[in-house]
């Protein structure tokens, strides 16, 4: 069965890409430094704006702003070259990723703004963490100003989507990433 061409239209997406069975993708902490190596350099390739990231062990999740050059051929080289280089070093063969990324895009700003949360919560969702400061592998600390980001996050892209005003526009941030859940649907991944 063929897959579906993707909608590759410039614009906002949330993407998430998990282990083959769901098994850990990142062992060490230099795995993750690779992984986000490799995310800065394609990214600036193929034009991508990350606006969030998380890595967790099994999956990882990207929040990006994509341009005329789409994101699917960039997609195909982040994994699979990040693949290469983790069967190599931890001398596995096979596929790393199970089904191809996820993908939705993302066309309001409270779509945008969920899917913020989503992604920098799933730590604390997962139990990992009390909270969302308290996890180094995702864009919390760098985009409320804690941390220098590892991965080029538009941090005052995100922020100008809160407040003019850095400081109130970090406060909402922070309000929306931490505060309690609030009813109504939220976007998830599928399992």
């Amino acid at each position: 069965m063929a897959y579906k061409h993707r909608v590759e239209l410039p614009g906002f997406y949330h993407l998430t890409v998990r282990g083959n069975n769901k098994r850990v993708i990142f062992i060490d902490d230099n795995d993750r430094l690779v992984f986000i190596a490799l995310l800065n350099r394609l990214a600036t390739r193929h034009g991508w704006t990350i606006l969030a990231f998380c890595l967790m062990d099994n999956h990882y999740h990207l929040v990006m702003r994509i341009d005329e050059r789409g994101m699917s051929k960039g997609m195909c080289e982040l994994n699979g070259t990040y693949a290469l280089l983790f069967n190599g070093k931890h001398g596995r063969i096979n596929h790393l990723f199970g089904r191809r990324y996820w993908s939705d895009e993302l066309e309001s700003d409270e779509r945008l703004k969920t899917a913020f949360r989503y992604v920098v919560r799933n730590p604390v969702e997962a139990g990992m963490v009390a909270s969302p400061d308290a996890y180094v592998w995702s864009s919390y600390q760098a985009t409320i100003g804690i941390a220098l980001g590892r991965v080029r996050v538009a941090v005052d892209e995100v922020l100008s989507m809160f407040s003019h005003n850095r400081a109130a526009a970090i406060a909402s941030f922070r309000h929306l990433c931490e505060g309690p859940d609030e009813p109504g649907p939220v976007q998830r991944q599928p399992p």
